[in-house]
């Protein structure tokens, strides 16, 4: 099965889901704009609409939607509109792309939930929108941080 979440700066969102035990594989993006084949720099400079994601291929016998949405909505913060920490603009939007009505109506299940816990005391400005065209981002992008530890 697959996933695709926004959640800020793609390089520590693909470091934190691919630890997880059942995540297969991941790569990071760029989808929900309206250029295609969009680079990174572009990208960058906001013109293409385009998210920063990580795209998610998973064995929902070892971990389910449920549980990938559990982990989206720690680590990142919700409530920041077009940013996360000290990167801004829409690229870095909270967004949830769903594959099929099942993933949509979990994803607005998770959304309502972590609404009522309390956890935030600011509103959630997450989208929860159809999946488009994932676009590859440039290979030197691809395992970033792990990269960096070498």
């Amino acid at each position: 099965m697959q996933a695709m979440f926004g959640a800020g700066c793609f390089w520590h969102v693909e470091e934190e889901l691919r630890k997880i035990k059942g995540v297969i594989d991941t790569a990071v993006g760029f989808t929900g704009g309206t250029v295609p084949g969009p680079s990174y720099e572009r990208v960058c400079r906001g013109d293409t609409g385009h998210a920063e994601v990580v795209h998610i291929k998973f064995d929902p016998n070892v971990i389910s939607y449920d549980q990938l949405l559990d982990v989206f909505w720690r680590i990142h913060d919700p409530t920041q509109l077009n940013r996360q920490g000290p990167d801004t603009g829409k690229q870095y939007r909270s967004v949830i792309f769903y594959y099929n009505e099942e993933q949509k109506n979990a994803a607005i299940r998770s959304k309502e939930k972590i609404i009522k816990s309390g956890r935030f005391h600011k509103p959630i400005v997450t989208e929860i929108v159809p999946a488009g065209q994932f676009f590859r981002a440039e290979e030197y992008h691809q395992r970033y941080l792990e990269k960096g530890r070498r």
